[in-house]
């Protein structure tokens, strides 16, 4: 009636590496990375008459929560006021470990002009000292899983409320989303 099976412990093995193997790539699943402005630091001004240009550097601190490095090509991150392209920062093309965090320094610069177009909203904002500034960016790169490398693309849309008298941070919220390709 019931037949004796023969226990093999190449056949355990085999299951257990299976096993193993099957929850390495669920965990390696790729994750957001996260960003956070951490200050703002004003550099120059530049007197472009009429108007005065602003350059700045942006301290962001950058989070790689996945199980592989990153290297990542040069970008540029767009900032907006009120809808209307106010400036950019540079990031400058690197690599970040797996699962660490770094601090990122963007050059950037901001136009005058682009100010004065919306001169009466800008004058409300340091009244109350509150600025809303919207910023984007595309940044392309790869990561490195065993021998291949996975290109990616990750785009991050960040909102921020400075205080446009101190140049401080008061709220933000960034949201990224990364695409990896396979092929």
């Amino acid at each position: 009636m019931g037949k004796k099976v023969k226990w093999s412990w190449t056949s355990a093995l085999i299951g257990a590496a299976a096993a193993a193997g099957a929850m390495t790539i669920i965990s390696a699943k790729p994750k957001d990375p996260t960003f956070d402005l951490i200050s703002i630091n004003l550099t120059s001004f530049k007197l472009n008459l009429p108007v005065l240009d602003v350059e700045l550097v942006l301290s962001v601190h950058a989070i790689n929560p996945n199980a592989v490095a990153v290297n990542y090509s040069a970008a540029k991150m767009s900032i907006f006021y009120d809808g209307s392209l106010l400036g950019s920062a540079e990031v400058q093309a690197g690599s970040q470990a797996p699962r660490s965090c770094e601090m990122l320094r963007l050059p950037a610069q901001l136009h005058g002009l682009e100010l004065a177009h919306h001169a009466s909203r800008f004058v409300a904002d340091v009244a109350k000292r509150e600025m809303v500034l919207d910023a984007a960016a595309d940044i392309e790169g790869t990561a490195k899983v065993l021998w291949w490398d996975h290109k990616f693309k990750l785009h991050v849309e960040s909102r921020v409320t400075v205080d446009p008298v101190l140049i401080d941070v008061i709220y933000q919220e960034n949201t990224s989303e990364l695409e990896v390709y396979c092929a």
